[in-house]
């Protein structure tokens, strides 16, 4: 049973993504399971082209210094020559109303096409119609059979089960037909500055954003200045109170123990901001110190991608050249 799971470098890696995903990816992942760096899928909007090579340098080195274990890891633009190929031959069997309808695409194209001047249509990136479709590649290539994914993401999952079988259907069995699977619950981690949305590695204001790489005194002075809800004392409620109740959970994700009860623990929100933040700096230290010297040892980083980058075009060889050969373009 093969899992793939991804993280786009849209920004610097925070303590969500560490958190809900990395953290799990170097504990449960199975010996045949791949995670990725998705490069390619950043580009979908305007970028610096420095920006994201260095992301995604830097997100590889957080993803092993976090445990990861490098002979399950990968760069997806190291397989662009594969990818780029499946993801034509994959357009070419899917219809433009499966794309179109795809509800990331129309929420997306909406608001972007709003926000270029003049309105209209414009201002909307080709690659955000056909994305779902280089994520199919993405899943088909190295015969993914799961895919865990949020509510967000099925969607693109389920197109990838529908070109599977619209393709081995039409030219002959090539593809493993995936499944999307809700990942294990993880910590709900809150912007600490608006703890009513998802902290984001991509968020416009960084103040509530705590940042893998951060220096130990800004975790501190991030957590010290995050939104609570005005009551005398802690009190776990997150319909209600928000704020603290995101500060119970990144505790007990870091320390242990079940938010509702470590309320009872802490007489104010300065004693608990302080324990909070003690935690946090101490579950990200030895990732923070690993992906810092990685990055300085330039020949071993290159040396894990480049393996990365052999082992998955291994996987994925063999089905993108059957694809080709099955429908006479090789």
């Amino acid at each position: 049973m093969v899992q793939l799971s991804g993280i786009t470098p849209s920004g610097h890696a925070q303590l969500g993504n560490y958190l809900g995903a990395l953290r799990r990816w170097a504990a449960d992942g199975g010996p045949d399971d791949l995670y990725f760096v998705s490069d390619l899928h950043a580009m979908t909007t305007a970028h610096n082209p420095a920006r994201l090579r260095s992301l995604a340098t830097e997100q590889l080195a957080v993803l092993v210094a976090a445990g990861v274990a490098p002979e399950r890891l990968f760069v997806q633009s190291d397989l662009v020559r594969e990818l780029g190929a499946l993801t034509w031959v994959l357009e070419c069997t899917c219809a433009y109303g499966e794309a179109a309808r795809m509800i990331q695409f129309k929420e997306k194209s909406a608001a972007r096409s709003t926000s270029v001047e003049g309105g209209g249509q414009a201002g909307v990136r080709l690659s955000l119609l056909t994305y779902p479709v280089l994520m199919a590649a993405d899943i088909l290539a190295v015969g993914a059979d799961e895919v865990p994914v949020g509510e967000d993401q099925r969607q693109h999952v389920e197109l990838a089960r529908t070109l599977a079988r619209r393709f081995n259907s039409t030219y002959g069995e090539v593809f493993v037909v995936p499944e999307a699977t809700l990942p294990p619950a993880g910590a709900r981690v809150r912007d600490l500055a608006e703890p009513t949305r998802k902290m984001s590695k991509s968020a416009e204001n960084s103040a509530g954003v705590v940042f893998v790489l951060d220096e130990p005194d800004q975790i501190r002075r991030k957590v010290r200045r995050a939104r609570t809800d005005g009551d005398s004392a802690p009190v776990y409620d997150p319909e209600n109170r928000p704020g603290v109740s995101n500060l119970l959970d990144i505790l007990a994700a870091c320390a242990g123990g079940d938010p509702a009860q470590l309320a009872d623990k802490y007489p104010s929100y300065g004693v608990l901001k302080d324990a909070v933040a003690d935690a946090v700096i101490e579950e990200l230290r030895p990732v923070r110190d690993g992906t810092l010297a990685l990055l300085d040892d330039v020949g071993e980083l290159e040396r894990i991608r480049k393996a990365g980058a052999e082992r998955a075009t291994e996987r994925s060889a063999h089905r993108v050249s059957a694809a080709l050969r099955m429908v006479g373009a090789a």
